[in-house]
């Protein structure tokens, strides 16, 4: 989970390198190390067809970073895992 919050802190919120490790209670090189593992594996996933597995133990996302539309859908999973679902529209 550590990679998918520096990817959103870095590039989705456009947060300098340090601004990141702040928010992430890390340091800067830590950082920095990072996000070059998340660019990496989806670099690879994007050149070769590989799947990005999200995966990393219990968190919670922060309703501020969801779109309207996910947060009125709510929870969904399976195997245990969390998820979200999408609403249901129309027959199948």
């Amino acid at each position: 989970m550590e990679e998918i919050e520096a990817i959103r802190l870095k590039d989705l919120e456009g947060l300098e390198q340090e601004e990141g490790a702040e928010k992430m209670n890390i340091s800067r090189p830590t950082f920095q190390r990072v996000l070059a593992s998340a660019r990496q594996k989806i670099a690879e996933a994007l050149l070769y067809g590989k799947a990005i597995r999200i995966e990393g133990g219990n968190f919670e996302v922060a309703p501020q970073m969801m779109p309207p539309a996910r947060m009125a859908a709510g929870w969904g999973g399976r195997h245990g895992k969390r998820c979200w679902r999408r609403p249901q529209t129309g027959a199948r």
